[in-house]
């Protein structure tokens, strides 16, 4: 039997790939990568919940949710009750993407320079987040943060100055995030629904929508 971690871990190398479990309107259950880490995973059709609670009771809170069968697993009424049964807390559901890492440095021209520490509040949240972070900041405005987040996936994240917005530097930032992981690896990134630019970005340095994630942390 594959460790806790192998198990969410080969899931989403999978969907890297393009694919994905079954769109049957079923919902898997498997165990926490690491008790940092609880959430739900949607793709099309199919749900995965990795959590260390009980999957009759995953089964039975989804089955008790009154809305279209394929949407349950991300209602906020199921969400709720995964929140109380774990003492745990989230804060929205994001759209969830990949990207495969690209030979070579970074362009030179986006002046990053990295930091050995930041105060900055994404590159707080992120350590909170993730392991192995590592941060770099931009000549144009930017900051790009790099770590190993859910199932040790390497994740990305950016956050441009106001000053420095509408001007194609968080797509390069996101782009800059394929070239600095390890090659043969995939990078991933979160983005809230709402927050179209981001999404834009992302997807126009070619990373490509896998589902939607929402995480639970502990207190």
């Amino acid at each position: 039997m594959a460790c806790a971690s192998g198990v969410l871990a080969g899931i989403l190398a999978a969907a890297a790939r393009g694919e994905f479990p079954p769109a049957d309107g079923g919902t898997t259950v498997v165990p926490q990568p690491s008790p940092r880490d609880a959430g739900v995973l949607a793709f099309t059709a199919h749900t995965v919940v990795f959590t260390d609670e009980d999957p009759a009771w995953v089964r039975s809170a989804v089955a008790a949710v009154d809305c279209d069968p394929l949407a349950a697993t991300m209602s906020p009424r199921f969400l709720l009750a995964f929140q109380e049964r774990t003492g745990r807390a989230t804060d929205t559901i994001d759209l969830l993407t990949v990207a495969d890492a690209l030979p070579g440095p970074p362009d030179p021209a986006l002046g990053l320079r990295e930091l050995d520490g930041a105060g900055h509040p994404r590159v707080v949240r992120a350590r909170g987040l993730r392991d192995e972070v590592r941060v770099w900041v931009s000549a144009g405005g930017g900051v790009l943060v790099l770590g190993r987040g859910v199932a040790g996936r390497w994740e990305a994240a950016v956050e441009v100055d106001e000053g420095a917005r509408h001007r194609g530097l968080g797509r390069a930032l996101a782009l800059a995030a394929r070239h600095l992981v390890p090659a043969g690896d995939v990078v991933w990134a979160q983005q809230a629904a709402g927050n179209a630019r981001g999404v834009r970005a992302f997807q126009a340095a070619g990373y490509r929508p896998v589902g939607a994630e929402a995480l639970f942390l502990a207190d």
